[in-house]
């Protein structure tokens, strides 16, 4: 038992370098929870850092299937003993969690937990976030000599967790500067295209009615000086991809996006993902815009009580579908929603987007794109 320990605590140590192989915060917490689960024996485990907003701004798990997790629902907020743990920034080891005062309730589909075991992640006066335990497999519910292992990991959990936290911030701040690099470029390159193609179009224009010739070869500079327009503006959208893309790719990052929106709307907001191979920079790009402007529709104006958003691959091509029970309208009512938006984008990466809907029926938007 004792090599098997410092097997995982060794396992546990390579997540404090694991920033070094680039690997996201949320994949740090996901290292940290699988050790501490290992380490303890432990049925579920869990760790959720918070937010400014009273909820979770990270909370991964293991033990639960993905099933359990949608019927779950959003990701808890600082109630009970989550909160409790929060505020008092100290371990706690329970018999039957359910017995403590501090307890409050679980959604329906939540598994029932009883032994318990909590560990604040600190930095120094500052709680980063807590790990919670439920469930010793082996019997007999959690130990003191469990509570001080536990003690030991999260002092490890703690250096990993705010090394990882610097080095995105530090990728943020490179990137800022990179940006400011593009916008730069922006302005001294496709602006002065931009102007030249004004000129040359301007001279056409002029030259149309008494010099056919002259006016032929403007229009054919125009049609040249606009493809190197859009060239070069499709690199600087590839370039300014947003962040989140760059830090976790696109099925974590519209995960979050979908995480946030259910927090904020009545509506329920879910997401599923299959595995998908590495992904072409702009096609992420694009099918992240279409997403977030096919959910601003769905939420902002069908009246929906549920939204889907799925992400599959087969073929090779990429899908992805947006689909809500709301309202639904009329297909020639599709002014104002984006669609015309959303379909160039799709078309602009040689993808297909139709949509499904009528009044009382819901909406459905699918775009099919090679990755």
């Amino acid at each position: 038992m004792t090599s098997d320990r410092d097997e995982i605590l060794q396992a546990v140590s390579s997540a404090v370098l694991a920033v070094t192989r680039h690997l996201s915060v949320r994949e740090v917490l996901q290292v940290i929870v699988r050790s501490a689960q290992r380490l303890l024996d432990a049925r579920y485990a869990a760790l959720g850092v918070p937010d400014d907003d009273g909820s979770f701004a990270e909370f991964v798990a293991e033990g639960l299937t993905d099933k359990q997790w949608e019927a779950i629902g959003p990701l808890p907020r600082q109630h009970g003993m989550l909160g409790a743990m929060l505020r008092e920034g100290a371990p706690v080891r329970l018999p039957d969690l359910r017995s403590d005062p501090r307890f409050e309730w679980w959604p329906k589909a939540h598994p029932v937990m009883r032994d318990f075991l909590g560990m604040p992640i600190r930095d120094r006066d500052r709680v980063l976030g807590i790990i919670f335990l439920a469930n010793k497999r082996s019997g007999g519910g959690f130990t003191q000599a469990d509570e001080e292992l536990l003690t030991l990991f999260a002092a490890h959990a703690s250096i990993a967790l705010i090394n990882a936290t610097l080095y995105e911030r530090g990728r943020e701040l490179a990137m800022m500067e990179e940006r400011n690099r593009v916008a730069r470029e922006l302005h001294d390159a496709v602006t002065q295209k931009l102007f030249s193609l004004r000129l040359s179009a301007q001279a056409a224009g002029d030259l149309i009615g008494k010099a056919p010739d002259k006016a032929a070869a403007e229009l054919d500079r125009v049609q040249r000086l606009a493809g190197e327009a859009l060239s070069e503006l499709r690199a600087v959208i590839v370039e300014l991809r947003p962040a989140e893309l760059d830090r976790h790719g696109l099925p974590e990052t519209l995960r979050k996006h979908v995480r946030m929106l259910d927090r904020l709307h009545p509506a329920v907001v879910t997401f599923e993902c299959a595995e998908l191979p590495p992904l072409d920079p702009e096609v992420e790009v694009a099918v992240l815009r279409v997403a977030q402007e096919a959910l601003h529709n769905a939420l902002r104006h069908s009246g929906a009580e549920r939204v889907s958003v799925g992400l599959s691959y087969a073929d090779g091509r990429l899908t992805l579908v947006v689909c809500d029970d709301g309202k639904g309208f009329e297909q020639g009512e599709s002014r104002g929603l984006g669609l015309a938006s959303m379909r160039d984008r799709a078309e602009s990466m040689g993808g297909v987007m139709t949509v499904e809907s009528a009044p009382g029926t819901g909406t459905t938007v699918r775009v099919e794109v090679g990755g």
